[in-house]
C-alpha cells in the first residue's frame, strides 16, 4: 500500500501542474509530490513551489518515500518538530494541566524571545515545551520537584521522546544539555540556553507573582539582574509590569 498522499487514486483535480522555471521561464509539468523537477530548456532544477511537505515535515520514512530531501524541507522539518514536541509534552503530562499549562506559556514567551535575539527556534521551542519533563520523575525517585532531581531526570526522557519523532542527533544533544541544566546557567552559555532560561524565568515570576503580588521596584530590580538576553528583559517588564 501506497501513502495516502503519493496515491494517484487519492489525487484532487491540480494535483498535477505547469510551473515557469525561475531561471529561463520555459513551462515545467509537476506532479504534486515532486521534490523537484529540472528544466527541460535550461538544465535548472528547482523545488517544487507547491508541495505540501506537512506530513513528510515530521515522518520518519519521509527520506524513503520521496527520495533525498530538498534544504527547503530539512528546514521545514526541524521547524515542524516543535508541534510533535508539544503534542507529546501534552501526552506524557496527561491531565496534569499546571505543567502543561506551564510549558506552554514557557514556549511562547522562548518564541518571541527566540525571534528577537536570533536564536535557532527549533532547539529553543522544543526546550521550552520539555524543559520541565523530568518532573514527574523527580517526584516519584526522590519525593521531591527540586530544580537538581528535574535536571538529572529530564534529559532521558526528553531523548526517549526526540527518538521516537526522529529529530537530529545535534539538536537531541543540545536540547537534553539545555533541559540537565535549565535551572543552572555555566559561566559561559549558549544564545539557546539564555533564550530558555529567561522565558522560563518569566513563566516562574508571573505565576508567583499572582500567588504574591511583587511591587515594581522589587520586580525591576529582579530583570536588571537575573535576566541573560535584553529581549528578555524587555519581554518580562511587558508582562510583569502591566
Amino acid at each position: 500500500m501506497k501513502c495516502p498522499g503519493q496515491d494517484s487514486r487519492f489525487w484532487k483535480p491540480g494535483a498535477i501542474f505547469d510551473e515557469k522555471c525561475p531561471k529561463c521561464g520555459h513551462i515545467v509539468e509537476f506532479f504534486k509530490d515532486d521534490t523537484a523537477r529540472k528544466c527541460g530548456r535550461c538544465g535548472h532544477r528547482f523545488a517544487n513551489p507547491k508541495m505540501d511537505f506537512g506530513c513528510a515535515s515530521y515522518c520518519q520514512y519521509a527520506e524513503e518515500c520521496i527520495g533525498d530531501l530538498p534544504p527547503e524541507l530539512l528546514a521545514q522539518k526541524e521547524d515542524l518538530l516543535k508541534d510533535r514536541v508539544a503534542i507529546e509534552m501534552k501526552r506524557y503530562f496527561k491531565t496534569d494541566f499546571k505543567r502543561i499549562g506551564h510549558a506552554t506559556r514557557v514556549a511562547r514567551y522562548a518564541e518571541q524571545i527566540g525571534k528577537s535575539e536570533r536564536g535557532n527556534l527549533a532547539v529553543i521551542l522544543v526546550s521550552a515545551y520539555l524543559h520541565d519533563i523530568g518532573i514527574h520523575e523527580a517526584e516519584k525517585k526522590h519525593g521531591s520537584t527540586a530544580a537538581k532531581y528535574q535536571e538529572e531526570e529530564g534529559p532521558g526522557i526528553a531523548r526517549s521522546i526526540l527518538i521516537q519523532l526522529g529529530a537530529k542527533e545535534e539538536l537531541m544533544d543540545e536540547v537534553c544539555d539545555i533541559i540537565g541544566h535549565h535551572h543552572h546557567p555555566r559561566p559561559e552559555e549558549t544564545l539557546n540556553f539564555k533564550v530558555l532560561y529567561d522565558s522560563d524565568l518569566i513563566a516562574n515570576l508571573e505565576e508567583k507573582h499572582k500567588d504574591d503580588p511583587m511591587d515594581a521596584d522589587r520586580l525591576n530590580r529582579i530583570i536588571d539582574k537575573s535576566f541573560l538576553t535584553e529581549s528578555g528583559r524587555k519581554t518580562a517588564r511587558g508582562v510583569l509590569l502591566k
